[in-house]
Parts: C-alpha cells; sequence; structure tokens
C-alpha cells in the first residue's frame, strides 16, 4: 500500500494556484463545500515519483494569515489545526514571478508556522519578456526552501515539483523572520505564560478577527485571556511584523531578483484605459453580454432539443419494450423524464461557465467587477454580482452558482435571494403562449405590441432583483464586511486545460448536488398525477367511454380524454381543486392550478400540463392556443383567458421561484433549507399579492 500525503496549495489570488492544481490532479479532483461553511473546497489525487500518492487541497486565495473574510479563515484555521485530517504534511506556495515581493509575505508567515513550505514561482514563460532574472541558488539559502521554477502554459516545472513535493522531510523547517523582534517584552510574556506552545501559532490566534469553527476552543479562551494589550495595540504590532518582513524580503529580493526597468508595460495601460472607461468600458462590457447570451441561445438550443428528443424517444422505448405495469410506468413517465429535466440545463450551464472560465482565465473579469462594483454597491450588491444577474436571464441555477466567487457573504447571499427574480429562459414558453392569448398582435409607433410586453416583462425581473437587493440591505442583520478590493490581474490567453476542467467540475457539480434533488421530485411529482384516491381515477376510461360524445371520438382523441379525466381525480388534480378557491380571486380554475403545482417541476412544464388538461392531442402551440382561448370562466361565462387574467398569470410567473431545480441549488449554496424555504415563501406570496391587485384592477 503506497503512503499518501497531504498537499497543500496555497498563494496569493492571480498567481496561477488553479493552473498548477489542475496540472497536478487533471480530472482526479473534486469539488465541494468545507463542513458547515460555503466557500468550495477543492481536493484531487496526484501520483508522485516512487509510487507516492499526494492529497492535494487547493486552498482559496488570501494575501497573508491576517484573516479578514471567510475563504481566508479557511486558510488560516487549517494550518493552525494539526488534527484536521486536511494537516498539511508540505505547504506549496505559488507566487507569481511579477509579485514575488508580494505573494512572499504569505510565504514567510507560513514558514513561521514550521510547516515544511516549497516555493514556487509560477509564470516562469514571463521572465525574459519582462526582463526578470533569478539567482535560485540565492533565494534558496535565504529563504531556507527550496524553489521549483513553473509554467503551466509551457508544461515545464510540473515534474520538478512533484519530484521536491516526494522529498518534503529534506525540507528546512527554519522560520525566515524572528517575529519576537517586534516586541521582544511581549513574547517573553507570552513564551513564560504558555512555555508548551508554539510562538508565532499563538501570536495568530490572538490577533484574528476570526471565529474559528475547529481549533481548540480552550486554546483560544486562554489566549484572549492574555489581555496585556488592547486590540489597537495589537493592530500596530501587525503592522510592525509586516514592516519587518518587507525588510526581510527587500534585502533577499535585492540579491536574487533583477528587473529590466525598460521591459514594455504599455499594452496593458492602453487596454486599460479602454476597457475600465467610464463610457467605453460598459459599451465594451454590453457587447461582450450581447455575444455572449446570443451564443448561449443560439448554441445551447441544438444540444437542449437533441436531449428533449432523446429522452422522449427513450421514455417511448420505455413503454413498447418493457412489459406494461407500474414499474414502466415509472420509468417512462418518472425517472427518464426527471433525468432529462437534469441533463436539458446541461447545455447551459456548460456553455455559460465556458465564457465566465474565458472572462476569467484572460483576466478581464476582475476588469468587468472594478466597472460595476460603484453602481451595484448603491443596492447592497458588489461589482461581482453584475455576473450571476446577467447570466440569470439564461437559467438561475448556474446563476446562482457563479456568486461563490463573492468574498461578502451578506452581498453574497443577496444575490443568491434576488437572482431568480431575473427572467429565465424557462419562463419564455409560459409568456410566449399567454402573451399571444391576451395581448393584440398590433403595432405602437411602429413596435409590436406583444414584443413590447415580453421586453417589459424582462425589464421588471431586473428592476425587481435590484430593489429587493436594496430592501435586503436594509433588512439583513447578517455581519459581514463590505470593503471592495480586486486586483487587476495581467492579461493573458486562457489555457485550454483550465477552461475544460472548470466547465467539466461547474457541471459535473450541478449534475450530482442539484441532480439528486430534482431527480426525486419529478418522481413525486409523477405519482401524484398518474394516481388517484377514488373509483373515478380508476374507472377513468369506462367513465369516458360510457359518454354519448366519446362514440364520436378517434382513438387518439379518446385516449386524450381520458388522460385529461384522469389528470382531473388523480392526487394532483385533487391537490388544484383544492386551491382553487386561494387562486380563484386570481381569475384562476383548477385546471390552471394543476398547471401551477406541477409547473414547480420546472416553468416550461406549465404549457406541456395544460396541453393535456385542455385535451389536446397535438403539442403544436397554436392548437393549444385556440383551446385555451375557448375556455370560459364558469362564473362571469366570459374567456377564462382574458387581459386581466392574462396579465395576472405573467406577472405571476414572473415574480414567483416556480423551480424547484433554484431551490435546490439554493439550498446547496446556502447549506440549508432556511435561505431557499423563506426566499421559496416570500417570492410566492409576492407573486400572488401581486397578480392578485392587477386581476382586481383590470377585471
Amino acid at each position: 500500500m503506497s503512503k499518501q500525503i497531504n498537499v497543500a496549495l496555497i498563494g496569493n489570488p492571480n498567481t496561477g494556484k488553479t493552473s498548477i492544481f489542475n496540472q497536478l490532479t487533471g480530472l482526479n479532483q473534486k469539488v465541494g463545500n468545507y463542513p458547515g461553511i460555503t466557500v468550495e473546497k477543492k481536493e484531487g489525487v496526484c501520483k508522485l515519483p516512487r509510487g507516492v500518492k499526494a492529497h492535494i487541497i487547493d486552498l482559496p486565495g488570501t494575501y497573508s494569515l491576517n484573516a479578514t473574510s471567510l475563504d481566508e479563515n479557511v486558510v488560516i484555521e487549517l494550518l493552525l489545526n494539526k488534527k484536521d485530517k486536511d494537516f498539511p504534511d508540505v505547504a506549496v506556495v505559488i507566487t507569481d514571478v511579477e509579485n514575488l515581493k508580494r505573494n512572499l509575505l504569505l510565504f514567510t508567515q507560513i514558514k513561521d508556522l514550521k510547516i515544511p513550505a516549497i516555493l514556487v514561482v509560477n509564470m516562469a514563460d514571463r521572465m525574459e519578456r519582462k526582463g526578470i532574472s533569478l539567482d535560485i541558488d540565492t533565494l534558496e539559502e535565504r529563504l531556507h526552501t527550496k524553489i521549483a521554477l513553473v509554467s503551466t502554459r509551457k508544461k515545464t516545472g510540473i515534474n520538478q515539483l512533484k519530484e521536491l513535493i516526494a522529498n518534503y522531510k529534506n525540507l528546512s523547517t527554519t522560520p525566515c523572520v524572528d517575529t519576537t523582534l517586534v516586541d521582544t517584552d511581549y513574547f517573553n510574556g507570552l513564551r513564560a505564560a504558555f512555555p508548551n506552545q508554539d510562538i508565532y501559532k499563538l501570536w495568530l490566534v490572538i490577533t484574528q478577527d476570526a471565529n474559528f469553527a475547529n481549533l481548540d476552543r480552550n486554546l483560544i479562551k486562554d489566549t484572549s485571556a492574555f489581555s496585556t494589550k488592547s486590540q489597537s495595540e495589537l493592530k500596530k504590532m501587525q503592522h510592525k511584523e509586516t514592516v519587518l518582513r518587507y525588510q526581510f524580503i527587500n534585502g533577499v529580493l535585492k540579491e536574487g531578483y533583477e528587473v529590466d526597468i525598460n521591459a514594455a508595460k504599455g499594452f496593458r495601460a492602453t487596454i486599460d484605459r479602454i476597457l475600465t472607461h467610464k463610457i467605453w468600458g460598459y459599451v465594451v462590457f454590453f457587447l461582450i453580454l450581447l455575444t455572449i447570451f446570443q451564443a448561449i441561445y443560439d448554441w445551447s438550443s441544438y444540444p437542449m432539443d437533441f436531449i428533449d428528443g432523446l429522452f422522449a424517444s427513450f421514455s417511448e422505448w420505455a413503454k413498447e419494450t418493457l412489459p406494461a405495469g407500474a414499474l414502466t410506468d415509472l420509468i417512462a413517465e418518472g425517472i427518464i423524464p426527471g433525468l432529462g429535466g437534469i441533463v436539458i440545463f446541461i447545455p447551459q450551464i456548460a456553455f455559460l461557465f465556458l465564457f465566465i472560465s474565458i472572462l476569467e482565465e484572460s483576466g478581464y473579469m476582475s476588469r468587468v467587477v472594478f466597472l460595476m462594483d460603484r453602481i451595484m454597491r448603491r443596492f447592497g450588491l458588489s461589482g461581482k454580482s453584475v455576473v450571476p444577474l446577467i447570466s440569470g436571464t439564461a437559467c438561475a441555477i448556474p446563476a446562482v452558482m457563479a456568486t461563490r466567487n463573492i468574498e461578502s457573504w451578506k452581498e453574497r447571499l443577496i444575490t443568491i435571494l434576488v437572482t431568480p427574480f431575473v427572467t429565465c429562459s424557462a419562463r419564455l414558453p409560459v409568456y410566449l403562449i399567454i402573451i399571444a392569448l391576451v395581448i393584440p398582435d398590433k403595432r405602437f409607433l411602429g413596435m409590436n405590441l406583444q414584443g413590447i410586453t415580453l421586453m417589459a416583462l424582462y425589464l421588471l425581473g431586473f428592476l425587481t432583483a435590484v430593489f429587493s437587493a436594496w430592501a435586503l440591505n436594509k433588512v439583513l442583520k447578517v455581519k459581514s464586511r463590505t470593503f471592495f478590493v480586486v486586483e487587476m490581474p495581467n492579461y493573458k490567453l486562457p489555457l485550454v486545460k483550465n477552461v475544460l476542467i472548470t466547465v467539466v467540475e461547474k457541471t459535473k457539480s450541478f449534475v450530482f448536488g442539484a441532480g439528486k434533488i430534482i431527480l426525486a421530485i419529478s418522481i413525486i411529482l409523477w405519482f401524484l398525477a398518474s394516481n388517484g384516491p377514488s373509483e373515478k381515477f380508476d374507472n377513468a376510461e369506462a367513465v369516458i367511454t360510457s359518454q354519448p360524445d366519446s362514440q364520436k371520438l378517434t382513438e387518439e382523441e379518446l385516449s386524450t380524454k381520458i388522460a385529461a379525466y384522469k389528470l382531473e381525480n388523480s392526487y394532483i388534480g385533487i391537490a388544484g381543486h383544492a386551491i382553487e378557491p386561494a387562486i380563484r380571486p386570481l381569475g384562476y380554475d383548477w385546471k390552471i392550478g394543476i398547471a401551477l403545482i406541477s409547473s414547480f417541476a420546472a416553468r416550461e412544464v406549465f404549457v406541456g400540463t395544460l396541453a393535456t388538461i385542455y385535451s389536446v392531442g397535438s403539442d403544436e402551440e397554436e392548437t393549444i392556443k385556440n383551446r385555451m382561448a375557448d375556455e370560459r370562466n364558469p362564473i362571469t361565462g366570459g374567456p377564462l383567458f382574458n387581459l386581466a387574467s392574462g396579465i395576472s398569470l405573467l406577472l405571476f410567473y414572473a415574480f414567483a421561484m416556480q423551480c424547484m431545480s433554484t431551490v435546490a441549488i439554493v439550498k446547496r449554496e446556502t447549506n440549508g433549507w432556511k435561505w431557499p424555504m423563506g426566499q421559496l415563501v416570500f417570492m410566492t406570496c409576492f407573486a400572488y399579492i401581486t397578480a392578485l391587485i392587477a386581476y382586481q384592477l383590470i377585471k
């Protein structure tokens, strides 16, 4: 049995840490959340020389061990807790060759924890172009470490890094800086009070703002009792420590790091002037988004249509091939459509994360965040919230997943809670059929009224999301830092391997995370629609065939009428009748009630459900529209789908969450049912009240 060692990849944001993680692990990796928190945890397996296996954990990016955010807490908590199963045998600190001075601050702190550490100088292929030269021997001697020069683009240095990891026991654990020089008397007192503890580890625990979840609580209690210094004095000591470290780093780099000052820097500055311009920056961003979402809609439509047809064929094949019975019905009408409801989202998710990954890898996404922050902050959001909100027009599921790069938990939570208000593509089938029924196909000032209505619904969704964010920012009592720092990384061509691994991992995360819940609820909905408690359901065929009108029907029409009768008397049909008193004030009958319930599986199910309810044998939209247009309101005798009930339905679907997959992904991203249930209840109530007011005013 080969030995496995724990390896932690640590580094500042934008140092290429993920690229090295991907080079070491390939697809032998998994993504999840740390227990109890929403910070993403990436880990994988790497084969090292001499049969050694390494368990690689890619820690969130951090600038230092002075934690200021949830993801930085994760880093320091792991490094301070030797009892953690992921505690590293060796730390691999990733640095960017162009920002070595800043990156080395974190390296010297990790060295002081006496954890064996390897220094990786990444992006080595840029050295010649930037006029950078390194004296590796001098740097290794002064920093008491081994250095691997790596270029993930040129695929160089990875084998040397693997060799160094395998030989981690030969690494020096000598600290780089004597931290006690900051205040000798204080540290002598600390050493006397806790003779069996590591001094630098104690110092980190004392000075952190973080509330650690997994550290020894007695240790924290004991150290906090050592109160010879006030918080402001401790902060000053932290600053002195940072100065001391930079003095050491400057001395090291003076000997081992040289830069040709004539190296060209003009390209990045020129591009930045355009991409962050107060006018042209927004124009460029809008054009990029227009291109991306046009591509998402166009490109994903082909695989989505193929998947839709494929699973329909699977269902048909199952019905024809398997022996008739409840199990075959479950497979053909419950499990296969349920799986189809998961898989059909994959193209949109894959294409969205393909584009997001390209924008992030190229360095452009940081410019977008900087550009949008000033606007979004007025509404309690971050500049980083703009990506999920805009991507929500394709699908709320990948949009909610895209909030993971928002550091502030409050801003991330608000973004997650308001994103479902943005009109997604699943609402389109509902909008199109209702608009066609109740909005005249006429022109106003040369523009189609139906087109204007559709655009108004999109604008309404986005404005509601923004206003809700403003209200939540005022109401939510969530402690969270609100300062905004974003680094402008260098522009670079995206690595194909990184992009593909990101797409695969994000898609896999959805399929195996939210997918399990979607499939389970799909099966439940199938059961409720396929079974009934009364003899009416069981004897549906006899009841329908005994009716005089049934003799004139074709076999297909008769079959459709029986299916509609069974649906009315099924559990879900009974539920539709049960909620009819509640939805009648909105202008709906029990049939629309069934469509509302079943469309919780996915909004677009609304149209398909109505097609069955109104005994339509064909799925053509025109036929559905005609039958829906002929439907009468049993109380007024007028059309059931008129302007009042139509606008009421449009507003209900504009504001209701009405999508179990979104509930599932919000549950996953917030690590509990509290927020998704609150979100579901609020949005449903808001949709109900808005639809009620609209119907009562217009009718």
